[in-house]
């Protein structure tokens, strides 16, 4: 429970900085609430208060007026609902104006309405605010419940406040302040997954199975998806036959998590058996589980069944969200069959869909892959005039695609620009950049981009090493590709085998086989094999048994004879 203390800070809050101001700000409303008032007579025939009309702010003002203007001071049932249904359409900030309303006319409040208010100001992430409502409410004879408990704890993990959020839950349970319900269990396990805490989540549902508490279907799925979304997947699937051995019904969203992480990792016949699982028991695939399966078979090259699955989705009465077309889009332009990807994408309008950032950055990335560099910037000059708004990955498409059609200095001006509309360069940006002035003969800049990073808190990986190190190595400068691989050790960025082919292969080709030697027992003892390019190498002249020998140790399989 709350101290005294806190509940007069609650009221201090209230009455003196008042809410009404700072939410009247943020809900965008510029006239004073009184503004809102009328005088009018009492009508002794009322209209009916429809609430389902709320679709918007708009509609939650107007309502408020009419309110005003067939009842003076409107009843606390209706203040909650009108905070309810605003609350609904994600209209925090107006649902709070009017509970300050509620407040400065009098109206008699209840835990309902409490509860409405704490709710909203967690979930504009003001906490705080919540707190000292509750404080407020518990001055005036209101204790928190259990509702008012599951939001503060779910409050907390919206503000990344994760050990906040348990120490709240552990001291309802240790003082019994009341019985956590599913919503609260969901909170805790959901909030932890969230927060990558997938094992802490786990070790509360057993602790709560323990004590007798019987989390929901849902709180089971959410450690489900919690597992997989950490590459865990085999955890998930104990946790699911733990749950059927409780007599737990798993539901589509509890198979859909495991079946998205199969998809993702390139198990598709793991995924089918999971599918074939769930319709075994009557759980049938949705869109959300569709989708999965459909990029799962992109990802493998099988766009064709990824196309037919798109079909029989429409033939079952299942609609395919733009995700669905966004993975199958991508599925035929990573084949290069962009014409088809085109077809598909014209498509989506008639489909009842619009086309969001992700399916225009995935267009205009597979027309610069095919050289279509005028189609792909004015599919941009569309993507703008259809107020769809870039972001950082589409301007590094477009960076990307000067670099690749030999706009090496507009590339750099682009950079620059990107900046001027607010956007921060990741590293991503900083290598499609410099792979562009590396195979543009423009070392020299490249280097300087590099020495650039540090200054923009930016690690280069191993990837940049590499398009470097491959540049040097290309114009003979391997004294200088050796220096700038010491330095990525020294920056703690390792070499992968990439690395080690790149410089094995060029020694090779200046016949330094001494050289070549010694990086090749290092690449050897980090497990590393030599790629095709590298094997094809002519190595049977240097007469050395010993060298002939690790090379054929670390040749791919299809190479050794």
């Amino acid at each position: 429970m709350l101290s005294r203390r806190a509940a007069v800070s609650a009221v201090d809050l209230i009455h003196g900085r008042g809410f009404l101001n700072r939410w009247l700000h943020k809900s965008g409303i510029r006239s004073p609430l009184f503004s809102l008032y009328s005088s009018k007579a009492f009508q002794p025939t009322l209209p009916r208060i429809d609430f389902n009309c709320v679709k918007e702010l708009n509609d939650a003002v107007e309502l408020f007026q009419k309110m005003k203007s067939i009842w003076w001071v409107p009843s606390v049932r209706m203040y909650n609902n009108l905070m309810s249904v605003t609350a609904k359409i994600e209209q925090y900030s107006f649902a709070l104006v009017v509970f300050d309303e509620m407040l400065r006319m009098g109206v008699p409040v209840n835990a309902y309405t409490m509860n409405i208010a704490v709710n909203c100001c967690c979930l504009l992430k003001d906490i705080n605010s919540g707190f000292s409502i509750m404080g407020f409410f518990f001055k005036i004879g209101y204790e928190p419940d259990v509702a008012t408990i599951a939001t503060l704890i779910n409050g907390f993990f919206l503000v990344d406040k994760e050990a906040e959020a348990v120490k709240l839950f552990e001291k309802v349970l240790d003082l019994k302040l009341c019985e956590p319900n599913a919503v609260i269990i969901l909170h805790v396990i959901d909030g932890l997954c969230k927060a990558g805490q997938v094992s802490a989540a786990h070790d509360w549902l057993h602790r709560l199975e323990s004590s007798g508490w019987s989390p929901s279907i849902i709180a089971y799925s959410a450690l489900i998806d919690g597992f997989c979304k950490s590459g865990m997947v085999d955890d998930a699937l104990k946790v699911l036959y733990k749950m059927v051995g409780k007599g737990i019904s798993p539901n589509v969203f509890t198979y859909s998590s495991i079946i998205n992480t199969y998809c993702k990792e390139g198990r598709m016949e793991e995924a089918g058996n999971m599918v074939e699982t769930m319709t075994q028991k009557n759980v049938y695939p949705n869109v959300v589980t569709c989708s999965s399966l459909i990029e799962g078979f992109c990802l493998k090259g099988e766009i064709e069944r990824a196309k037919q699955l798109l079909d029989i989705m429409v033939e079952r009465g299942l609609k395919p969200d733009i995700i669905s077309y966004n993975s199958l889009i991508n599925g035929y332009c990573k084949k290069g069959s962009v014409d088809e990807a085109w077809l598909l994408f014209l498509e989506i309008p008639d489909k009842g869909l619009e086309h969001n950032t992700c399916t225009y950055n995935i267009m205009i990335h597979g027309l610069f892959r095919k050289d279509r560099f005028v189609e792909g910037w004015k599919l941009f000059e569309d993507m703008e005039a259809q107020h769809v708004h870039p972001n950082l990955h589409t301007y590094t498409i477009l960076l990307d695609g000067l670099c690749r059609n030999g706009e090496i200095e507009e590339a750099l001006l682009f950079l620059r620009m990107i900046e001027v509309k607010g956007f921060t360069p990741n590293i991503v940006t900083y290598g499609a950049l410099i792979d562009g002035f590396c195979k543009n003969g423009k070392r020299d800049v490249a280097r300087d981009l590099l020495r650039e990073l540090s200054s923009k808190d930016l690690q280069p990986d191993v990837w940049i090493y590499n398009m470097l190190i491959d540049s040097l190595c290309k114009e003979g400068s391997i004294e200088e590709a050796e220096c700038l691989l010491v330095e990525m050790k020294n920056c703690g960025c390792e070499p992968d085998r990439v690395t080690y082919n790149i410089v094995i292969r060029s020694l090779l080709e200046q016949n330094d086989f001494h050289k070549a030697t010694s990086f090749i027992e290092e690449m050897r003892k980090k497990g590393f094999s030599a790629d095709s390019a590298t094997s094809s190498v002519p190595i049977e002249q240097t007469g050395d048994d010993f060298f002939i020998k690790l090379m054929k140790y670390l040749a791919p399989k299809d190479i050794v004879s």
